[in-house]
């Protein structure tokens, strides 16, 4: 019988966790050990009371500006009670349509997708529409690493070190204006690279949305990197969302466009299948699902069974938001 495991809050005994000091030196230790040479080797971020543990990493190339920001420093307001997932499951186990309906052959179609001078337009209701290369934005705010549970609405779960800065930050930039209610997101549309676009009865490109207020949450990241390095295509590269109290189709990847409305716009799961997807997608186990119970939740890689937390946990960070 699986282990059912009642979580009580994200907070961690002090003797569980891991000193900030020689967590923070990560990258001191892996220097003089000769895993961040040119090869742009990183180290896998490792959950609260883990040992340090050294994980191949893929050969990435690395900008130079890439090289001085990766690892980043881990902000350590986000508290976790799980094992951090390890890098070979998230890496080989991906929702990304665009590429694959089969989990574990994304990562292989993903390698079409050219990143190379990726821009992201913000545009609509904003007093300053910039388009920003990724030089830009990996410049725009000071990046950090942050643990975060992530959710699937087909019930199984994993926990992942993203890097990246808060989206609040980018939407500073170009000043929203007053009338701006709703942030509509938009991927790519690249049928010839992405084979699941040729499915035209389907309302590419991918689009999702929050609300203002949703977006300049503090949770509410713009990731560029996870377990210390860029992000690999199949996880939405070179740069994505991740929205930690939502299901993860909220959390869209390869994000191209941005664009404030007073609207709420429609959405590419809320549109195909909203019996089943809601707009508001957060995590509540007290909202059944035709296919998927959301009572409980698998976490990857063990034998693991967790009851659903409301709002996945992070009820303190944004239960004010639905008052």
């Amino acid at each position: 019988m699986a282990h059912i495991h009642i979580p009580k809050g994200w907070e961690l005994p002090e003797s569980d966790v891991t000193p900030e000091s020689v967590f923070m030196n990560r990258r001191e230790f892996l220097k003089a050990a000769g895993f961040l040479g040119a090869a742009g080797m990183a180290l896998t971020a490792c959950a609260p009371g883990e040992s340090q543990v050294l994980e191949h990493r893929p050969e990435v190339n690395l900008t130079p500006l890439e090289k001085t920001l990766y690892p980043a420093k881990r902000n350590v307001r986000y508290k976790i009670d799980s094992k951090v997932s390890p890098e070979s499951l998230a890496a080989n186990y991906n929702n990304f349509y665009e590429f694959s309906e089969i989990k574990d052959d994304v990562a292989h179609h993903a390698r079409a997708l050219p990143t190379r001078g990726w821009t992201l337009e913000v545009e609509g209701l904003v007093n300053k529409p910039q388009t920003f290369t990724m030089d830009d934005l990996l410049k725009l705010a000071p990046l950090e690493e942050r643990f975060y549970h992530l959710r699937c609405v087909e019930a199984w779960a994993m926990v992942v070190p993203w890097t990246g800065f808060p989206l609040k930050a980018l939407l500073d930039r170009v000043e929203p204006k007053n009338e701006a209610t709703y942030v509509e997101f938009v991927s790519f549309y690249m049928p010839f690279s992405a084979q699941g676009q040729l499915a035209f009865w389907q309302p590419w490109p991918y689009t999702e949305a929050l609300t203002v207020k949703e977006a300049m949450n503090e949770l509410t990241l713009m990731a560029t990197g996870i377990y210390g390095h860029p992000l690999p295509k199949q996880h939405g590269a070179p740069i994505r969302l991740v929205v930690p109290w939502k299901y993860g189709f909220k959390s869209i990847k390869s994000v191209a466009k941005i664009r404030l409305t007073d609207y709420g716009p429609p959405t590419f799961w809320n549109s195909v299948l909203p019996a089943e997807y809601g707009f508001v997608a957060n995590v509540n186990p007290n909202v059944p699902h035709p296919r998927w119970a959301q009572t409980k939740e698998k976490m990857l890689g063990s034998s693991e069974i967790r009851y659903t937390q409301m709002y996945n946990g992070y009820g303190d960070f944004v239960g004010g938001l639905y008052t």
